[in-house]
């Protein structure tokens, strides 16, 4: 049976299982692995039930199988093509915004703002745009 399975082959498999750290996936009747959420696509998800359902027939890449305790990892992500999209470098948003708010977005320093700083900066936006509206209508 230890041979069946080996890392790098790509097989199909059924959903057995959903937990809030991945899926259990059955590779035939006594063979099961776990595809951990990290896994399951190449985009971050928050609920595996959004993306999965027990019974689904999936696809999946053998990451590794332990031959002592037979735990054998799965990838669903490593079975599809990876999302052409290139990587977000400072500013260039698009087009369409005022120049303005590009030269902002590329002077702060890259990282995590939390909703509240974004909320602070949309705030402040916002009262900017709307006193130059308010200047343009009084001339």
């Amino acid at each position: 049976m230890s041979g069946q399975y080996e890392a790098g082959s790509i097989v199909e498999g059924k959903v057995t299982g959903i937990k809030p750290f991945g899926a259990f996936v059955a590779l035939d009747e006594k063979k099961q692995g776990l595809v951990h959420i990290s896994h399951i696509a190449h985009g971050y998800v928050k609920d595996i039930n959004e993306e999965l359902s027990v019974g689904d027939q999936v696809k999946v890449k053998i990451l590794s199988v332990d031959e002592e305790s037979g735990k054998i990892s799965l990838s669903i992500k490593e079975t599809q093509p990876k999302p052409e999209r290139p990587e977000r470098q400072g500013g260039g948003g698009g087009g369409g915004g005022p120049r303005r708010q590009n030269n902002q977005q590329q002077s702060q320093p890259q990282g995590f703002n939390t909703l509240e700083d974004k909320l602070k900066d949309w705030l402040k936006q916002s009262n900017e745009i709307q006193a130059d509206l308010n200047k343009r209508i009084k001339k």
